[in-house]
């Protein structure tokens, strides 16, 4: 197996600064690969890990698109099998659970990219970050920042100019790149270089050793609803986040537990082979399960308990995932999947997300013989 070790284009931030920009063409491994790994996480100039509770790191993402040789302004996002119209196209990506979040993908299966039947003429694949960091140091209410609520930050127009909505509490409309997050009076803190340090692990593609899988992502807010013509294509209006409103003054704290749920037919099944969720502060678990009720995928988060790179205390630090046994956990074309998302909601939580991540792989043929085994053999 081989192994690359990139950078992104640097960012610099102040306390409470926001980072949120693509970067276009970066590096990445050439030729027609299968990846098997992709880890990635936020350092410092020394290539020192940097702790969430100095520099929070909201998301990164990592999307392939084909862009004209000729033509540099001219690229088409070629992103992966769905769920999202238009959102939640990438191959790779977490958030704050990067560092204590499985990612590799197992053999004999790969995420299969650079191969140039997928390339139009005239075009190259290539690849960007959309990278999303919060400077916290010295902020009035750190928890509060990275949430993105609306009264820290002191916007109250969207990054196209549009007026947020009086009810919009907080989310990605109120941190885009350049804002800033409330500090506490006073305080004063350097300028800082920081990187996306990232890791892709990967085989050459050998058609004869390696099973490709699709990568679908699925979001608890997509509005996904059955056309009424069955020839339509069925949209997936996603929305990327939403708010979880604090539960009754009269309910028990310990019980306050905020459900939202989706069902959607998957379009192309198979065998799944990897799945884990993405979530927020607050998060507690969230599940896939089968039309008959069957548990695909349970995934829950993490939290840190230091103040470590990797454990941090109140900070979701890592997704448990699930690796099936091959052939173990399938889903039937058309089946219909529901995504159960859970949050605590003894608090108000805002701009939350309810995503899960998973791959598939086309089935493999049964075996036509019996292979007994025996101990001690």
């Amino acid at each position: 197996m081989k192994s690359a070790v990139f950078h992104s284009p640097n960012f610099v931030l102040t306390p409470g600064l926001v980072s949120n920009k693509f970067y276009y063409n970066i590096d990445f491994p050439k030729g027609h690969i299968a990846v098997k790994d992709f880890y990635a996480e936020v350092v410092d100039e020394a290539g020192h890990s940097v702790p969430l509770h100095e520099v929070y790191l909201h998301h990164w993402i990592v999307v392939r698109y084909n862009q004209r040789k000729s033509n540099l302004s001219d690229m088409v996002v070629h992103g992966n099998s769905g769920m999202c119209d238009g959102l939640f196209v990438q191959h790779f990506g977490l958030g704050s659970e990067t560092r204590k979040t499985a990612t590799y993908t197992p053999d004999p299966y790969a995420i299969v990219v650079g191969d140039p039947a997928d390339v139009p003429e005239g075009y190259q694949e290539r690849w960007l970050i959309n990278l999303h960091a919060i400077d916290t140091r010295g902020v009035e209410d750190r928890f509060g920042c990275i949430e993105c609520r609306c009264h820290l930050y002191n916007i109250t127009k969207d990054e196209n100019g549009r007026d947020i909505k009086p009810d919009y509490f907080g989310g990605l409309s109120c941190c885009p790149d350049k804002s800033r997050c409330r500090l506490r009076r006073g305080f004063r803190g350097p300028k800082r270089t920081f990187y996306l340090r990232y890791t892709v692990k990967y085989v050459d593609w050998d058609a004869t050793s390696i099973v490709p899988v699709r990568v679908y992502i699925f979001d608890v807010t997509d509005g996904w609803k059955k056309p009424v013509n069955p020839t339509a294509v069925a949209k997936h209006p996603c929305q990327l986040e939403y708010e979880v409103e604090p539960c009754s003054a009269n309910e028990n704290v310990r019980g306050c537990t905020h459900v939202r749920h989706l069902s959607v037919p998957f379009p192309n099944g198979g065998d799944v082979i990897y799945g884990v969720a993405h979530q927020h502060r607050g998060a507690i678990r969230s599940a896939l399960y089968g039309e008959d009720g069957r548990v695909l995928c349970s995934s829950k988060p993490i939290y840190g308990k230091g103040k470590s790179p990797g454990n941090e205390a109140g900070y979701v630090v890592g997704m448990s995932t699930c690796y099936p046994k091959p052939g173990s956990v399938s889903i039937r074309d058309g089946e219909m999947v529901t995504l159960i998302v859970n949050y605590s909601n003894a608090k108000r939580h805002s701009g939350v997300m309810g995503v899960f991540y998973i791959l598939v792989a086309e089935s493999l043929p049964k075996p036509n013989f019996v292979l007994n085994s025996f101990d001690g053999v």
